[in-house]
């Protein structure tokens, strides 16, 4: 098991297991492919050391069929790791901007559950599939996010992906990664394909 040391020890009062067990924010943002993919790898880490673990997609579309939801949804039913709740928020947003009005009431609804859930500490881990999509348009705020975050009661660690993440959010973040794109097939005018888009 790989024990990384810290470049830097802070004063911050913790003991090494206290800050080394602390709940983490992270934020993976940018415009190359591969930020919900890396946190649907964190969902299946929680997943293996038994933690409950919620997914809130927030803009993907409602209708799409995401292999990772059904993958992470059958491994949560087999009772051998942790639990798994996968939830869409509305009709969400895909590509084609459609109803953007219903599409911001649904963003607002799926943040206030995911509020409650942090609230009553309903998981250990939360997927927040491109919300910061709705924070970057103005939906959601951003300085309530924040907040809510920071006051996150027990050991509940919270990922966030989407491009444009606000400033505000990745100050705030405890890990912060920008997927840059460098090359792409859709830039050589290939379409998205099955086991690899979704």
């Amino acid at each position: 098991m790989p024990k990384g040391q810290p470049s830097v020890v802070p004063e911050d009062g913790l003991t090494t297991r206290q800050r080394r067990n602390r709940p983490l924010v992270f934020v993976h943002t940018g415009v190359g492919k591969g930020k919900s993919t890396a946190a649907f790898g964190l969902a299946l880490r929680a997943w293996n050391q038994g933690w409950p673990v919620g997914v809130f997609q927030f803009v993907k579309s409602a209708k799409w069929k995401v292999g990772e939801e059904r993958a992470l949804k059958v491994l949560g039913d087999t009772g051998e790791g942790g639990t798994v709740a996968w939830h869409k928020m509305g009709e969400g947003w895909s590509w084609v901007q459609r109803d953007m009005a219903s599409s911001e009431e649904a963003a607002r609804e799926g943040w206030e559950q995911v509020k409650r859930d942090l609230a009553a500490e309903t998981y250990k881990l939360y997927v927040l599939d491109e919300f910061a999509y709705p924070m970057h348009w103005g939906w959601v705020d951003v300085n309530e996010v924040v907040s809510v975050l920071r006051d996150r009661p027990g050991a509940q660690h919270v990922v966030i992906t989407g491009r444009n993440a606000p400033p505000e959010l990745v100050d705030f973040a405890d890990l912060v990664t920008d997927m840059s794109k460098v090359k792409h097939p859709m830039d050589t005018g290939q379409k998205g394909q099955r086991g690899i888009e979704w």
